[in-house]
């Protein structure tokens, strides 16, 4: 919309969200109602042209299959789900006690996987279409099915105002992850708008640095991020569904996960031990530029580490951490 080069440009959208983070919590809801408003009438609008002004029949006759491309796409759609998991530990503390846990479930899940594959499936139909010149021109291929001058200029703003939102929200909620280790680690512990303030700041010069180093690699720079991410939180994952859902029944103390001295402000050694096992024994299956594991090769090429991050320590964790709970019970009863 204006002429700036890729490196002001990336400033500028980082001046935006300290900005807008700095504000906190109320002011971020605001701009995100906006921000939902505009992104469901622009995908409604991009995704009834796509539909109406392009033949995707053709693109359902290519039939080409891979399972390392195949793989690929679940991985990067697993993480995207898996990302969401402290934004549901941050907003479901504050839920009333009596809300049913299914229904908490079944609004996450279905808000999250319904918005991220219906945006997933107008990329890769927009992709498609434009072949090789999709590349280095993503956002404006998106904005090309929809018209051009005011048209293009209003998907452009809606689009904008979309990414500095979650991105906001991003930063909050990293500052909300920094402030809960803090908070563990001491009995009480009260941050000032200066404090939140310099954890923002500096969340986002962190964020800042990294979009300038790999702004002329960004999709192959995202992917191995993300990949990279998914090696860390798929094993945090599968330990927290396991343990919520079949060691402590879906019971938690709730006072107690702000109470150092409690049950939850203790080291789990045995949480911590299977989560630094499920990291390891998905380093000979993970394959990134940077690294690529023994066994990659020998599954032509596909990367399954994911798959191993998330079933080794699930059932590792049930075996060593249910005798324990059923003992406790026993002593308790």
């Amino acid at each position: 919309m204006i002429s700036v080069s890729d490196s002001a440009g990336i400033l500028i959208f980082a001046a935006s969200i300290a900005f807008l983070t700095i504000f906190g919590y109320r002011v971020i809801h605001l701009v995100g109602r906006v921000a939902s408003v505009l992104g469901i009438i622009a995908f409604a609008y991009l995704f009834t042209r796509l539909m109406t002004l392009n033949d995707i029949g053709l693109l359902f006759d290519n039939r080409h299959f891979g399972w390392s491309t195949f793989l690929l796409a679940v991985s990067l759609s697993a993480s995207w789900q898996i990302a969401f998991g402290p934004y549901v530990a941050d907003y479901s503390r504050y839920l009333p006690s009596k809300t049913s846990s299914w229904k908490t479930f079944a609004a996450v899940g279905l808000g999250t996987v319904l918005g991220a594959q219906a945006s997933m499936v107008l990329g890769v139909f927009a992709a498609a279409l434009a072949g090789a010149n999709f590349r280095g021109h993503e956002v404006a291929t998106i904005v090309g099915l929809g018209s051009s001058g005011v048209i293009a200029s209003l998907l452009y703003l809606s689009i904008v105002f979309g990414k500095v939102t979650v991105s906001t929200l991003n930063a909050y909620g990293s500052f909300m992850c920094v402030a809960t280790i803090l908070s563990g680690l001491r009995r009480r512990l009260e941050i000032t708008a200066r404090q939140r303030m310099l954890f923002v700041l500096l969340i986002v010069a962190a964020s800042t640095a990294l979009a300038l180093l790999g702004q002329y690699s960004f999709l192959n720079s995202f992917k191995y991020f993300i990949l990279f991410l998914l090696t860390f939180f798929t094993p945090w994952s599968a330990i927290n569904l396991v343990d919520y859902y079949f060691i402590n029944k879906e019971r938690y103390d709730i006072p107690a996960l702000s109470d150092p001295a409690g049950r939850y402000g203790r080291w789990n050694v045995l949480g911590i031990s299977v989560y630094v096992i499920g990291v390891l024994i998905q380093l000979p299956f993970v394959d990134t530029h940077f690294y690529s594991g023994p066994m990659v090769a020998q599954l032509g090429g596909v990367d399954i580490s994911w798959i191993v991050g998330l079933l080794v320590p699930g059932v590792t964790y049930y075996a060593l951490a249910k005798p324990s709970m059923s003992a406790v019970a026993v002593e308790r009863g």
